[in-house]
């Protein structure tokens, strides 16, 4: 497949394509190339900031209304282009088209949300002559992930415009098309020349971005390394905000009588959804040693091995597509053959289908019997199993983690719900539902190694802005008593 260099940087106010390295996109379903791109220089990188700082005033004081209207008129445009931008995401990424499709519609749903959000957690408020309104910080950089690349960064995106920000936006180097699509529909939907930069790259362009002087926030998405770095390099601006949502060693526990097609069909959608690429998957189930808890783990074995696997086009449809390259299916393989050196049992095998590309059929390992577990996140179809004696132990189980994303509980018997709410450590806790897949109307974050307690979804109002409190009246006039010994 013949390689070309594509101009997909926008700054400046126009299309580039950027001076710096080239680098591939592979396909991760075929293994071809599919086009290089262009990185952006620090030079580049440094237009791009310097542009949005200097259309933050203008932008910061456009009417909300006006803001509002600009954004739902670019839902509108999402839902116009919604094949075009799924065959992208399924392109690039390897989604079955009817899981591209959803994310679409989730991009489009969001700006409502936003824009609700907005209303509900940044309205203006006071008595008498105290006044509390909300700012926009400025220059707001957005790092979005590859597994979703249009609905992560968009909700970072669109809460950043709706609150007066300018934007920076630097997506995955491994989506580099589908995350251009944002920006393009939100200049046709009208908004202002400077208000929003593209760049493109490699860890080099983002830490061009993540360290310019005149980056006010950061909003990231991603793995905890890259989070824990961004994290010592804001350590020195304090006066700036970063926003982190980071991945998760998700614990699913399992107890009781639970209907044995439900909780494995949970437990499978848990696990394996997206292939494993979401931080809401669940990579731990926690699971009892009763005869129960066998059928439910034999039938999820079963059903695992036969999960259809294929890339976006192949009929029937899949239940997922490839992890997002070889490179991250051979590490997944490598995990698993670390694991059984250790003890592990393989229930259902980890198995590549097809080499050079990143399709896997999922995998399951009891590691009961592991010593020293490591506390990673597996990102892709490898689930762990753990084999308990007691809710009580399962509860300490599922908190033995450095990460704190979701925690979830399947169960019919509604005390050992509360008893694990009260006694989980997590941003998010699900009950008789699948970890992935929480709602846009609720705060999304994590704990622990999970975030920094910046929670994004409704909330990501709260770090778009901040409060500016004001003591305010028209007239200035002398006071009926003056403080002692002033007058």
């Amino acid at each position: 497949m013949k390689t070309t260099t594509a101009p997909l940087s926008f700054i400046g106010n126009q299309w580039i394509a950027g001076e710096g390295m080239p680098f591939r996109i592979v396909s991760p379903y075929s293994g071809e190339t599919n086009t290089s791109v262009a990185a952006n220089t620090k030079e580049e990188v440094n237009k791009a900031v310097e542009t949005a700082s200097k259309a933050t005033l203008q932008w910061a004081n456009t009417s909300s209304e006006k803001r509002e209207t600009i954004l739902k008129q670019y839902a509108e445009l999402v839902r116009s282009n919604a094949d075009q931008i799924a065959k992208c995401i399924s392109d690039e990424v390897g989604k079955p088209a009817w899981e591209a499709a959803t994310e679409v519609t989730t991009m489009a749903g969001k700006i409502q949300l936003s824009i609700d959000a907005y209303h509900q957690r940044c309205s203006a408020f006071g008595n008498g002559d105290a006044r509390t309104r909300f700012k926009a910080h400025g220059v707001m950089a957005v790092f979005g992930p590859f597994n979703f690349p249009c609905h992560l960064p968009n909700g970072h995106i669109i809460p950043a415009l709706l609150a007066g920000n300018t934007v920076v936006f630097k997506p995955s180097e491994k989506t580099p098309r589908s995350s251009s699509w944002i920006v393009q529909l939100l200049l046709e939907a009208g908004l202002p020349e400077g208000t929003i930069q593209l760049v493109q790259g490699l860890k080099e362009t983002g830490e061009a971005v993540a360290n310019h002087a005149r980056i006010d926030a950061l909003a990231f998405t991603g793995s905890a390394q890259t989070g824990e770095f961004l994290g010592k390099t804001f350590a020195e601006n304090p006066g700036k905000m970063l926003a982190l949502e980071l991945g998760g060693n998700n614990p699913l526990v399992v107890w009781g009588k639970n209907d044995l097609n439900a909780a494995a069909l949970t437990i499978l959608q848990s696990a394996f959804i997206t292939a494993g690429q979401r931080c809401t998957c669940a990579r731990r189930l926690i699971i009892g040693k009763d005869g129960a808890s066998d059928q439910i783990l034999k039938l999820v074995c079963e059903k695992a091995a036969t999960l259809r696997v294929g890339p976006p086009d192949c009929s029937p449809p899949p239940f997922c597509g490839p992890v997002i390259n070889e490179e991250v299916a051979l590490q997944l393989l490598k995990a698993q053959e670390q694991l059984v050196s250790q003890g592990a049992q393989i229930l259902a095998p980890l198995k590549q289908l097809k080499p050079g590309t990143g399709l896997l059929q999922p995998g399951i390992l009891d590691v009961t019997d592991v010593k020293k577990r490591e506390d990673s996140e597996f990102f892709g179809p490898l689930l762990q199993v753990i084999r308990v004696d007691s809710f009580e132990e399962a509860i300490e189980e599922a908190n033995n983690t450095r990460f704190g994303l979701v925690s979830g509980l399947l169960s019919n018997e509604e005390d050992l719900y509360r008893e694990f709410y009260s006694k989980a450590r997590a941003g998010l806790i699900n009950w008789n539902y699948p970890l992935p897949g929480a709602s846009g109307a609720a705060p999304f974050g994590g704990i622990g190694r999970s975030g920094n307690l910046r929670p994004s979804g409704f909330f990501a109002a709260d770090y778009c802005s901040y409060p500016v409190a004001s003591m305010e009246k028209s007239t200035l006039s002398f006071p009926e008593t003056p403080l002692p010994g002033l007058w």
